[in-house]
C-alpha cells in the first residue's frame, strides 16, 4: 500500500473516527445538559381546565336542630294524675284537654268557702239592719238635741250605738272580701286539676305517668312537653375563631345524614354572647331557623352546616393548587422575573398556550378550600398547571414546550 503522506491509513481513520465520536458526544451533551435539558426534563405535569359554574365562600360547622317553640306542661296543685287525654307524637291545638288531676279535696275546699260566705252574707244582713236602726235613733236624738227636747246623754248613747253598727258592718265586710278572695283562689286550684294546652304543637315528652302522684309545693312537676314542629331552629356550635365573620341576617343552610343532598336554607337569627367551652376550645352558638311544614326534620337531628359569605352563580374557577404551583415555580426559578403579589386579589399561574406553558397574571375573587374564582386573566376552557406528574421532578419553566404535544393523558379535569 502506498502512503501519499508520512501518516498511516490507519492512523488517519482512527483520527477521524475520534473526531466524529468527540462531535456526537458533544451535541449529546448540550443536548441533555445544555439549555433544552429542563425543558425535556420537565414537561410531565398535571393540568386542570378554567371552567364556569358556581362558587361559594362559607364557614362551616356542626349544629343540631330544636324546635323554634316549646313548651313544658306542668301542674300548680298536688294530687293524684288521675287520666292523660293524649298521647306521645298527638298533635294537639291550643286549648285540648290534656290531663285531669283528682280534685276531691279542693272541690271540698271550694264547697266550704262558699257555705262560710253564705254564712257571713247573713250576718251582713243583719248588722246591716242594726245599724239602719242605730242611724235612724242617732239622727233623731240630734233633732231632738237641737229642740232641746231630750237629754244630751241619750243623745250620746244613740251617737255610739250608730259608731258601733258600723264598725261592725265594715269589719264583717272585710271577712266577706277574705272569704271571696280564699274562694277564688280555691276555685283557681280547682280549675288547674283540668289540664289544657296553651299552645299548639306536637307531644314530644311525657315525663308524667298516669296514675302517679304529683306534689306540687316545692316545684311543679312537668308532665308533658309540647313542641311547635313547623319550624325548627339549627343550633349550631361556631369556633372563636371564625364567629367573627358571622353576621346575623346573612344566609345559612345544612344537610343531615337522612338528606345529604337536600340543602335547608335560613337566615342566621342571633348569635348567644356567652360561649361554651369543651376541651379547651371556645364554641359560640349561632341560630337560624328554617321551615318544616313537611315534617321531615326531627328533633336532635345533626346538621352539617355553611354560611355563605359570597356566591357567584356563573363563575369562571380553577383549582386552589394552580395558585400554589406557580409559587413553586417561581421559587424554583429565582433568575425568572415573576410579578409579585401585592394584595388577595392578584395571583400567578401557569398556563398551558400553544403547547407552551407560560406564566400569567390574574384577578382571583372568592377562594375555597378547593377553588378560586378568577374574574380576569383566563378564559374558559384554558389549561393550568397545577400538580407534577414525577414528584421529584422539578417544575416547568416559562415557556418550555410540552413533550409529546398536548396535555399528558389521565391530567385532571374538574367537573363544570
Amino acid at each position: 500500500m502506498t502512503q501519499k503522506s508520512g501518516v498511516p491509513l490507519f492512523v488517519r481513520w482512527k483520527l477521524v473516527s475520534s473526531i466524529i465520536l468527540l462531535t456526537l458526544s458533544t451535541g449529546l451533551g448540550v443536548y441533555f445538559y445544555g439549555p433544552n435539558a429542563e425543558q425535556s426534563a420537565t414537561t410531565d405535569w398535571v393540568t386542570a381546565r378554567v371552567s364556569r359554574g358556581a362558587i361559594e365562600e362559607t364557614t362551616t360547622a356542626l349544629g343540631m336542630l330544636q324546635p323554634l317553640n316549646t313548651v313544658d306542661v306542668g301542674t300548680q296543685v298536688s294530687g293524684q294524675l288521675r287520666k292523660i287525654h293524649v298521647a306521645l307524637g298527638d298533635a294537639v291545638q291550643e286549648g285540648d284537654l290534656l290531663a285531669e288531676i283528682d280534685a276531691t279535696l279542693l272541690a271540698a275546699r271550694v264547697e266550704s268557702d262558699r257555705a262560710q260566705l253564705e254564712g257571713l252574707q247573713a250576718q251582713w244582713d243583719e248588722k246591716t239592719a242594726q245599724y239602719t236602726l242605730a242611724k235612724a235613733q242617732y239622727t233623731r236624738q240630734r233633732q231632738l238635741l237641737t229642740a232641746k227636747t231630750t237629754s244630751r246623754e241619750s243623745f250620746q248613747s244613740a251617737e255610739t250605738a250608730h259608731k258601733v253598727a258600723l264598725a261592725q258592718l265594715n269589719q264583717l265586710k272585710a271577712q266577706m272580701r277574705q272569704v271571696q278572695s280564699t274562694l277564688r283562689g280555691d276555685e283557681a286550684n280547682l280549675g288547674y286539676t283540668r289540664i289544657f294546652a296553651p299552645m299548639a304543637g306536637t307531644v314530644v315528652a311525657m315525663p308524667a305517668r298516669q296514675g302517679q302522684t304529683l306534689n306540687a309545693n316545692q316545684q311543679a312537676p312537668i308532665l308533658l312537653r309540647i313542641a311547635d314542629l313547623n319550624t325548627m331552629t339549627v343550633w349550631t356550635q361556631v369556633s372563636e375563631a371564625d364567629i367573627g365573620r358571622l353576621k346575623p341576617g346573612m344566609e345559612a343552610y345544612f344537610t343531615t345524614l337522612g338528606q345529604p343532598n337536600q340543602r335547608h336554607y335560613g337566615h342566621l337569627r342571633q348569635i348567644l354572647p356567652t360561649p361554651e367551652i369543651i376541651n379547651n376550645v371556645i364554641l359560640y352558638d349561632a341560630l337560624f331557623d328554617v321551615e318544616n311544614s313537611n315534617g321531615t326534620l326531627g328533633i336532635q337531628m345533626s346538621a352539617q352546616v355553611s354560611f355563605v359569605h359570597a356566591f357567584v352563580k356563573e363563575a369562571l374557577s380553577i383549582p386552589v393548587t394552580a395558585l400554589a404551583m406557580a409559587d413553586k415555580n417561581k421559587n424554583s426559578h429565582p433568575s425568572k422575573k415573576y410579578p409579585q403579589k401585592n394584595d388577595n386579589t392578584n395571583a400567578t399561574v401557569l398556563v398551558v398556550h400553544n403547547d407552551q406553558v407560560e406564566s400569567r397574571r390574574i384577578t382571583v375573587g372568592i377562594k375555597t378550600r378547593l377553588q378560586v374564582q378568577v374574574i380576569s386573566g383566563l378564559e374558559e376552557g384554558e389549561e393550568v398547571v397545577i400538580a407534577l406528574r414525577k414528584p421529584n421532578a422539578a417544575p416547568p419553566s416559562s415557556r418550555s414546550p410540552l413533550s409529546g404535544g398536548g396535555r399528558p393523558s389521565g391530567g385532571f379535569r374538574p367537573h363544570p
